[in-house]
């Protein structure tokens, strides 16, 4: 397995792979995070890939993760109503902040970005309106 070098953005610390037993009380063999050296000092993290080790994001703290859950909820309310599929609401997300698809993911947006995915769900959602 490549080693990668991610650095906290909170305190500047290295982020090790860790079980994820770390942080969350129930956890499924193989589960993994990246988790601030320093942490619990600094409550740092992010989940990472099963198979590949990467990290699903950048390193977050508590308010963080609670709005990136937020926004990620707000998302997956477009195709749980029936507005339009998973990969449509991606897309459409993607369209709609004017990113390029390897930007495009929850997990590597700010409070603010999170703010704005769910503001645009909310929108979407309150018009009924199918995906173009």
């Amino acid at each position: 397995m490549k080693r990668i070098n991610i650095k906290c953005p909170y305190c500047g610390s290295r982020a090790l792979l860790r079980p994820a037993s770390v942080v969350y009380e129930r956890t499924l063999p193989g589960e993994e995070v990246y988790v601030c050296a320093r942490f619990p000092v600094c409550n740092a993290y992010v989940s990472a890939h099963r198979d590949s080790h990467l990290p699903m994001g950048t390193l977050a703290d508590q308010p963080l993760r609670q709005k990136r859950r937020q926004a990620h909820i707000a998302l997956s309310q477009l195709w749980e109503r029936g507005l339009m599929t998973r990969k449509e609401a991606y897309r459409w997300l993607q369209v709609q902040l004017s990113l390029p698809e390897s930007e495009a993911h929850i997990g590597h947006f700010s409070a603010y970005r999170c703010d704005q995915v769910i503001d645009l769900c909310g929108r979407f959602a309150g018009t009924g309106r199918r995906a173009a």
